[in-house]
């Protein structure tokens, strides 16, 4: 296996006024490509933070991260947004669809911007493997919060990224609505191969993946390999 994401040292200080806060401190820690991955803590533990340093969305104060053999730090917006592009999938909490595009647009928007072919197939496809096959023609305000999520899984995968980044996948969904967005989203990783990290404050979600790094008052405070790997 091959490292597909490599954090070492990192460190992240916000400053307000005189006051200075370190969300991260010292964080360190490899992923290998194919594995299913859980950051797990309290709120404010630093998690969506760490997130988006190892996506490229934010740059660390101290130490560095590595994606998909890249060292992030040095690289312009337009070289970081390009890397995110072939290599990066994201799931959020609240969709981010975009409300004036069908389901079907926003699944195949990732794939034309790579300049892929048959896009529309491609994103019937998988709208179809999530159970919407429909629900194509329907805006996001037409669809329910499970539903509007399950479009979000589909375009996370349409680009066929080598690491999905899950950032509370299923906050905003009730239980029996979350359980199965969750099987929809190991299910189609498993199928692509894709690495999966996923951000959680729910532990039994966290069980679902092969490791768990648990953060606290941002530092590592356990790095554990699950029953599930």
């Amino acid at each position: 296996m091959s490292k597909i994401l490599n954090v070492d040292g990192l460190g992240k200080t916000y400053t307000s006024g005189s006051r200075a806060l370190t969300v991260l401190d010292a964080i360190s820690f490899t992923i290998e490509a194919g594995e299913t991955f859980a950051i797990v803590g309290p709120s404010g533990s630093g998690k969506t933070t760490l997130l988006g340093l190892c996506a490229g969305l934010d740059q660390p104060d101290r130490g560095y991260v590595e994606l998909c053999g890249t060292r992030l730090s040095g690289l312009t917006e337009d070289e970081l947004a390009l890397l995110r592009n072939r290599e990066v999938g994201f799931i959020f909490q609240n969709f981010q669809l975009l409300p004036t595009l069908t389901a079907l647009e926003n699944v195949i928007v990732p794939i034309e911007l790579q300049g892929a072919k048959n896009p529309t197939k491609v994103g019937m496809d998988l709208l179809a493997k999530v159970g919407l096959e429909e629900r194509f023609h329907h805006y996001p305000s037409q669809l329910s919060g499970g539903e509007q999520q399950r479009v979000a899984l589909a375009r996370a995968f349409s680009s066929k990224p080598s690491i999905l980044f899950a950032d509370e996948p299923t906050g905003n969904l009730d239980e029996g609505t979350g359980e199965k967005v969750v099987e929809l989203l190991f299910d189609l990783n498993k199928e692509a191969g894709t690495t999966l990290v996923i951000v959680t404050h729910d532990l039994e979600l966290a069980q679902k993946t092969q490791k768990i790094l648990q953060l606290k008052g941002g530092k590592i405070v356990a790095h554990k390999i699950t029953a599930e790997s």
